[in-house]
């Protein structure tokens, strides 16, 4: 959490293990390197940003988690209806479509409309969907009507989140990277959060109706929970410490953040920062390349862009379209529960979660691609599954336990390049454009969610 505090503290620039004092403390830039860092709260905004992720991924998780429980039937829907209209695979493809169009529409109009707006519109918005759907437990409908609503319902929730999700990435850009990995790990522990409370509402005994209305009432107080976390930020010295930094426009005000960018083989301190550091205001010659270019941007961080498409493209096709179909030999109703959602949120989590210590191949990126490659050698294993309904396919796992030692380093792998693609993101760019290259990563994002819920229809039909 507190990478990039440390050259601050020390009052002076720390590169690759050599020692720089400040040669001159009267430059605009003295409080970087003399220790005016306004340390208190930066405990408490890395806490609120956790929140923050956890509420952007509720409704998305909530939604999917309910689809395989029996208890919710009681909503006029769930249970033996849902595999006539195809419920997993339409409830996937229509919650990223929306989340693929107004991504795209945020990157474009995001310095048109104030952050503030953006992110507590959509809260709102989120907020009272939700509250309409907890109200809905209680109607009675037809399965028709109910999939029209529910479906509609998801379209929208998905809107307000493209915006929510891409505006919050935006803001992150400013801040030093460990709270981006705290973001990530905060939308990882959606997933479990909705899990544990779908298994809480199952064993609780209560009546269906209840169960149901209990469960969708959870997102609503985490929403809650999020509006508050967001107005408390702006209050936050450290936040807004780094909040005015971006606002200034200045590429050198990010020295202890951009320290690590430069590779072997690229330019060393002396060249670099040695002039700044002697009171010479011209940009550093690898930056002012980039400033000069700014639809350049994109092509830095293209490699990272495909590697995210790649790695949700891979999830959605199966999760959880194909997983939760999977049926356990000892036919307990908490299996798909507990080994396809809980197990495949929390290791999802972990996998955000390590990137805090590790972030490699930061300093080799071509082998990204192909480590998320990979990761299609668990698409035919998934579906080799004893998953059902199937004509085509045969089962070659018949066992429990095959279908969770697949689900284990595949959700595992989907977090770690998750967070680690999105946390490399902004560190490849300038720091006023670190918004904007939020923006689209979380455009691309998008795209691989809405290809691989896309092909989720094409692997159903092969089973």
């Amino acid at each position: 959490m507190g990478e990039g505090l440390a050259p601050c503290l020390a009052g002076s620039l720390i590169w690759r293990g050599e020692v720089y004092e400040d040669s001159s403390p009267r430059t605009p830039y003295s409080w970087v390197l003399n220790g005016n860092h306004p340390q208190l709260g930066f405990h408490a905004v890395g806490i609120i940003f956790f929140i923050l992720g956890l509420g952007t991924l509720l409704p998305w998780n909530f939604f999917i988690t309910a689809i395989p429980v029996p208890t919710l039937s009681a909503m006029g829907f769930w249970g033996s209806a849902r595999d006539e209209f195809n419920f997993n695979n339409w409830l996937t493809l229509l919650s990223q479509l929306p989340l693929l169009l107004f991504t795209l529409l945020n990157s474009f109009l995001y310095q048109c409309i104030p952050d503030k707006v953006r992110v507590l519109g959509s809260m709102s918005g989120i907020l009272l969907l939700f509250i309409l759907t907890a109200v809905l437990v209680r109607v009675e409908m037809p399965p028709h009507s109910f999939f029209s609503v529910t479906i509609s319902s998801v379209w929208f929730i998905n809107s307000f989140c493209a915006i929510l999700q891409g505006s919050l990435f935006g803001q992150l850009g400013t801040l030093p990277q460990g709270y981006s990995t705290l973001f990530l790990s905060g939308q990882g522990m959606a997933g479990t959060f909705a899990a544990s409370a779908m298994l809480l509402s199952m064993a609780s005994g209560a009546d269906a109706q209840t169960s149901a209305l209990s469960y969708f009432i959870t997102p609503c107080v985490g929403t809650l929970m999020s509006i508050v976390c967001y107005l408390v930020l702006p209050r936050m010295a450290f936040f807004r410490h780094y909040l005015e930094r971006s606002w200034q426009r200045d590429p050198r005000n990010e020295l202890e953040t951009k320290a690590g960018l430069l590779g072997p083989g690229t330019q060393g301190p002396g060249e670099l920062w040695g002039p700044l550091l002697q009171g010479d205001t011209s940009l550093p010659p690898a930056w002012e390349r980039v400033a000069s270019k700014p639809l350049a941007m994109p092509r830095l961080i293209w490699l990272l862009a495909l590697c995210i498409v790649m790695v949700f493209t891979i999830t959605l096709s199966v999760f959880p379209a194909i997983t939760a179909t999977v049926t356990s030999t000892s036919e307990s109703e908490f299996f798909t529960p507990v080994c396809c959602f809980l197990l495949f949120n929390m290791m999802d989590w972990l996998g955000r979660s390590v990137t805090s210590y590790c972030l490699w191949p930061e300093k080799r990126l071509w082998l990204l691609p192909l480590l998320v490659g990979l990761r299609f050698l668990f698409v035919p294993l998934l579906m080799l599954c004893q998953a059902e309904p199937r004509t085509r396919l045969p089962v070659l796992f018949h066992h429990d336990a095959w279908f969770i030692l697949f689900m284990l380093p595949f959700s595992l792998s989907n977090g770690y390049f998750v967070s680690l693609t999105m946390c490399l993101a902004p560190k490849q760019v300038l720091p006023q454009e670190s918004e904007l290259a939020g923006a689209i990563m979380t455009f691309f994002l998008a795209l691989g969610l809405s290809c691989g819920a896309g092909l989720s229809f094409l692997l159903k039909a092969l089973l």
